[in-house]
């Protein structure tokens, strides 16, 4: 049986949100203040405008790391642990409550779909106070694979 060989496919932005935006599973990582970093494994969304979306609280550390230093880093996964996977750096937009309730159910539709009651959804956002985190892509690595190196697919 042949090993799983790694892959790594260059993408343009637009490929780059096609793929992520059935994936919702991520890695977001910010720089805590003394410049080590800061991971928060989420659930992350495609926006309207190609951002990466992310719900939060203002008393997170991620959201507060991206108010003080917007540079940031997200890591999506697939649902499948071995399956693609791609690194998104960017900077990140952090809106606060009342501000962020519109763009909140953008972002829950983005994951779920239509809520039953948008009314009792947005007083929900604002009575706890929520966040969102909107990353613009500046750059990105591959989507990548895992597996063994290509040379040892090759017949000795």
């Amino acid at each position: 049986m042949a090993p799983h060989i790694a892959t790594n496919t260059t993408v343009g932005l637009d490929e780059l949100l096609e793929f992520v935006r059935p994936r919702h599973r991520a890695v977001l990582t910010t720089a805590r203040s003394d410049g080590r970093p800061q991971s928060s494994p989420l659930t992350c969304g495609v926006d309207d405008s190609g951002r990466i979306v992310v719900s939060t609280y203002p008393e997170r550390a991620k959201t507060r790391n991206a108010k003080r230093d917007a540079r940031v880093s997200v890591v999506v996964l697939s649902d499948d642990w071995n399956g693609p996977w791609v690194q998104i750096d960017g900077t990140a937009e952090v809106i606060d409550a009342p501000d962020s309730v519109e763009p909140l159910v953008e972002y829950f539709r983005t994951i779920s779909g239509e809520h039953p009651d948008w009314d009792e959804y947005r007083a929900a956002m604002l009575k706890q106070g929520k966040s969102i985190i909107r990353i613009t892509p500046e750059r990105w690595g591959p989507i990548a694979t895992g597996g063994f190196p290509a040379r040892l697919a090759e017949n000795d």
